[in-house]
């Protein structure tokens, strides 16, 4: 009787015991060094959210959603924010002031992209038997030669922080309706009424488009869609973007604030929270 009168005190002393050694191991493991990277990725002081500087720009960040080239979303992307460098989202907001006074507004498809997601684009377009976006977004040109024509790299300067995808939208801005998998696909050139509903004005081409349609100068651009490329680009060079000529939609700020180093961290809130 003496023995099992003690035997409840032994096994509470036992389990504060296991409790300590537990609770310290979980201390040590957070204020491990590098546990608090791996567990909040954090951006350097230089990145910022686009929202916090300059609200007013519309976000339809599309590798986050499945309606892009994949046709799912893409690996490094965690949430809706576009994230660019604070010299990149200064200068975008000088240029949304210009254009909001002439009835229209910046929309920006990607931003900073992760090194994680450009792998993603490589191992797909590795995978010749995924074709599920073709009609859309490649229908004139064969998934094998994407990398011959320059369409996917192994590097992006997106992972930079200063280049940007974007277009505009004449104001106000219409809803754009949500991308359905699985519904019928129709080419990226045709003409904008039978293209995806997009809320911008008509480029001429969709977004990420791999046709010669989408060369900023390509010829067979006229018109109206002539002058809305001419005003997109001219809004953005005059405050220090310049553009790749086989994108209309493709800008990069410069002088770049981190021109050779390509970052990992995630398309994430978490990432630049504060700032």
């Amino acid at each position: 009787m003496t023995r099992l009168r003690f035997l409840p005190r032994a096994l509470a002393a036992a389990a504060t015991a296991l409790l300590l050694a537990v609770t310290a191991t979980v201390t040590a493991a957070v204020t491990a060094p590098g546990a608090q990277a791996r567990t909040r990725p954090a951006a350097p002081a230089e990145f910022v959210a686009l929202r916090t500087v300059a609200p007013t720009i519309i976000q339809e960040m599309r590798y986050l959603t499945p309606h892009n080239f994949l046709g799912r979303p893409v690996d490094g992307y965690r949430q809706p924010v576009c994230i660019v460098t604070r010299a990149t989202a200064e200068a975008l907001r000088r240029a949304q002031s210009g254009l909001l006074k002439r009835g229209y507004s910046l929309k920006v498809y990607d931003c900073y992209r992760p090194q994680r997601a450009v792998d993603h684009f490589v191992r797909w377009a590795e995978d010749l038997g995924d074709e599920r976006m073709k009609a859309e977004f490649y229908p004139r040109v064969e998934k094998s030669r994407l990398f011959e024509d320059g369409y996917i790299a192994e590097k992006s300067g997106h992972s930079r922080g200063s280049t940007v995808d974007l277009t505009l939208v004449k104001l106000p801005a219409l809803p754009t309706r949500p991308y359905r998998p699985g519904e019928r696909l129709t080419p990226c050139y045709g003409p904008k009424a039978g293209r995806f509903p997009d809320n911008s004005v008509d480029m001429g081409t969709g977004f990420d488009c791999f046709d010669t349609l989408a060369h900023t100068d390509d010829p067979r651009i006229t018109g109206r869609q002539r002058a809305n490329r001419e005003l997109l680009r001219s809004a953005l060079g005059a405050v220090g973007f310049t553009n790749l000529p086989e994108e209309w939609w493709h800008f990069t700020h410069r002088p770049e604030t981190f021109p050779d180093t390509y970052f990992d961290f995630p398309v994430a809130w978490d990432a630049v929270l504060g700032r």
